[in-house]
């Protein structure tokens, strides 16, 4: 600024010392003099950038990619995007130079030579035939006409001197493309290009920047879709201008000039219309909102639910489908129906639509028994027929199997089975769960649904399920889907330990079907998958989810009457769209499989019952199971029976369904004085350390450690601190436990499910925390 004044102080005192030598009169001076000031000071007024910015832009959703997803017409009912100068196209730039400016980058902001050229034109035709106005006239002529006010020429020349004088030239060429007409309800050359040839201003070509840049003289008179011939004529002039000005050589023009006008008119990208509705009064009109979405997997997702609906046929309408990032529980693509203007109730969002889940909800109660220990992954369940007084539940295909493991029949989605585990983890316990893990569709009572709940007696949206579905995936992990990109992350919690979802990878994972007749010599096989379908009662309701540690892909199939239709089968609607827009996801660098990390070992159960084996287990089998849960649910299928060979091991379990569990099994009293003497035990008591027990650390090497022992010590013991599965003890090895600082809970427990408990506190020198005895 100092700089500025000692220069308009010396032109002041260089016009004084010419006017003196002229002998002007003094006061003739001081006139002009103050002039000239005024009009330094007038043109050097600084100006407001963000005035001549596009203000009535249109509302845009990017994808996380930064690729525009979705807009909206601005208040003005127009498309309008505010792109900068480096998102233009450099031929658009020299073609609009070309035609509207040639001599844009040496003038001050009006252009003398095209005033007098026009000038002489206008008075040899006796009529306006051509004007002088540059570049930065027009964006000062543009400004004020969007903003209702009225401009004179010499308005206009002035703005536009102090335009230059401010600005870069690279600013006010962004101006100009971001306000110019270009036909329509088009403002802009990002509007313009999507329009005309369906992608961004950047992306321009020779011909197409030339074709743009001749419309703002006359956007209605050269409209490529209503006048092509007049666009070609007009495309071909700038192209003309273009080769006279250097920017394009002769092979070039010869190149562009034979091209066909190629325009089409094109809908601007309207992905995932029902997200964007939901989040249209939150975008700001100045700016992008970005969210998590992934246009191309949208894309492709909307393709494959249309294909997948039309290929049903009639009798079946509608469609959603979801995809989640499984670390980052980011949602990637959410088509809430088969068409927004193409089906029959197309703006309604599935997605957030309650609708009855049929099976897809038994994953999660296998996963709660597992948690509570009430269920193994090996267990021997039994699928028969049973009459709930009242309620008579009953396979898909009223098909019974009889014994089977409780993998197996959460993999074919038996009813029967998945009946007697919510009975054996009770239906309020369920409920609760359900409601925990963000079902927020459960409004009526525990009681209302019954032992229906695991078969689907209720209704559940799809953004909710697969949400929790994710937090399987995310082994036990359980986060709020992300939709608007950095939003808040609050909720985060852990549901199931990683265990109990590593063994439900293991009891659902399956090859899709639509992959079983593939070559198995194969170099690329596909990802392991896991998949769980649904299907509501009377057919109305279709569901299909896929998942391994990369992603989550959720799909409903129905219509949005609910009317029934035979092909509304899970397996046969909704797994194969399912299925195909998992397979076209982009791959990862990482294992698309959870390592074990620990959390399983080895455990020896009963061949027949699949729970840990007991002393009358005669034939066994190693399995892994979650360090987390207990096995104190051992075996009571086999027991000993006296006869008149003595005493021999025979095979009891229940009579029906109703009170199916093999490590219930009651022995009658009278066996008792049959057990053989080599098979009765003492009561089972921690000895070290004792209940109540105080130790200081000392810090010592191999000083703060313990050895644990009970009073039995000829079969296997398994030990757990503060719930913590630590390792187990037997006849022929012990094990000792580090001490660490704090309040601490060990429980053991033996092969027959006896169990014992000791509290202990360890503390450092000069401290004592408070032991705590619940339990």
């Amino acid at each position: 600024m100092k700089n500025y004044r000692e220069s308009v102080c010396r032109v002041l005192q260089g016009w004084a010392a010419i006017c003196k030598l002229a002998g002007v009169h003094r006061r003739v001076v001081l006139s002009v003099s103050a002039l000239v000031l005024v009009g330094i000071i007038c043109l050097s007024w600084p100006l407001d950038k963000e005035y001549y910015r596009v203000s009535d832009v249109s509302p845009e959703l990017r994808d996380r990619n930064g690729n525009l997803l979705y807009c909206y017409l601005n208040e003005e009912e127009s498309w309008c995007f505010d792109r900068g100068i480096e998102e233009v196209s450099p031929r658009l730039i020299e073609a609009t130079v070309s035609t509207e400016d040639q001599r844009f980058y040496s003038h001050i902001g009006v252009d003398p030579f095209a005033i007098v050229r026009a000038l002489v034109e206008d008075i040899v035709h006796r009529r306006i035939v051509s004007g002088a106005s540059t570049i930065p006239m027009q964006v000062v002529k543009m400004t004020c006409a969007a903003r209702n006010r009225s401009c004179s020429k010499v308005y206009q020349a002035i703005e536009a001197i102090r335009l230059s004088l401010h600005f870069s030239r690279s600013d006010i060429l962004e101006m100009y493309l971001n306000r110019a007409p270009y036909g329509g309800n088009l403002i802009g050359c990002e509007a313009a290009s999507r329009r005309y040839f369906g992608k961004p201003a950047s992306e321009l070509t020779i011909a197409e920047a030339a074709l743009l840049a001749g419309l703002p003289k006359a956007p209605a008179y050269y409209s490529p879709l209503k006048h092509p011939s007049r666009a070609l004529a007009r495309r071909n002039y700038v192209l003309k201008r273009m080769h006279e000005e250097g920017y394009i050589d002769w092979k070039e023009l010869l190149g562009a000039r034979e091209q066909p006008i190629q325009v089409r008119y094109t809908q601007f990208p309207q992905h995932s219309p029902h997200l964007a509705m939901r989040v249209k009064d939150a975008v700001r009109a100045d700016s992008a909102m970005t969210v998590t979405l992934d246009g191309a997997i949208q894309e492709k997702c909307e393709e494959i639910l249309r294909r997948g609906v039309r290929n049903l046929g009639n009798g079946v309408e509608n469609a959603a489908a979801m995809v989640v990032d499984v670390k980052t529980a980011e949602v990637l693509a959410r088509v809430g129906s088969a068409g927004f203007y193409d089906v029959p109730g197309g703006q309604v969002d599935l997605c957030g639509a309650p609708r009855s889940p049929g099976s897809a909800l038994k994953p999660f109660l296998y996963a709660l028994a597992m948690e509570r220990n009430s269920l193994y992954a090996s267990e021997t369940l039994i699928d028969d027929t049973w009459d709930v007084g009242l309620y008579r539940p009953e396979n898909f295909n009223r098909y019974y199997n009889g014994t089977i493991s409780a993998g197996y029949a959460l993999r074919k989605s038996l009813n029967v089975p998945a009946v007697s585990v919510q009975r054996r983890v009770g239906t309020a316990a369920f409920y609760n769960h359900l409601k925990d893990i963000g079902f927020t569709t459960l409004t009526k009572s525990a009681d209302y649904y019954g032992l229906g709940l695991t078969l689907g007696n209720c209704e559940v949206k799809l953004e909710e399920a697969i949400a929790a579905y994710c937090t399987i995936a995310n082994l036990g992990v359980y986060r709020p889907l992300q939709t608007i990109r950095d939003s808040s992350r609050d909720g985060e919690r852990r549901i199931y330990s990683a265990g109990i979802c590593l063994m439900l990878y293991q009891m659902l994972e399956q090859p899709l079907p639509a992959e079983l007749d593939r070559d198995m010599n194969a170099v690329h096989s596909p990802s392991r998958v896991c998949w769980k379908t649904g299907t509501s009662w009377g057919l109305r309701d279709a569901w299909a989810f896929v998942w391994n540690a990369h992603y989550v892909v959720g799909v409903w199939v129905g219509n949005n009457d609910a009317r029934s239709s035979e092909l509304l089968v899970g397996a046969r609607a909704a797994l194969p769209p399912a299925g195909k827009i998992f397979r076209s996801l982009p791959l990862k660098t990482t294992s698309e499989w959870p390592e074990t990390g620990g959390e399983l070992h080895e455990v020896l159960v009963c061949a027949a019952s699949g729970l840990p084996a007991s002393q009358w287990c005669e034939n066994t089998r190693t399995v892994y199971l979650p360090r987390t849960q207990y096995l104190h649910r051992t075996c009571k299928m086999h027991q000993p029976m006296s006869g008149k060979e003595g005493v021999k091991i025979v095979e009891r379990r229940p009579a029906s369904p109703s009170q199916w569990d093999l490590a219930a099994v009651q022995i009658p009293v009278r066996l008792h004085s049959f057990v053989p003497v080599y098979a009765r035990q003492v009561d089972l008591e921690i000895v070290e350390p004792s209940d109540g027990a105080e130790y200081v650390l000392t810090g010592e090497p191999d000083g703060d450690r313990i050895r644990l022992r009970a009073s039995v010590e000829n079969s296997t013991l398994h030990w757990y601190l503060d719930d913590r599965y630590i390792g187990d003890t037997g006849p022929d090895r012990g094990m000792y436990m580090d001490l660490q600082a704090g309040a601490h809970r060990l429980t053991c427990m033996s092969l027959e499910g006896e169990t014992e408990t000791v509290h202990f506190v360890v503390s450092l020198p000069g401290s004592r925390p408070a032991l705590s005895m619940s339990k």
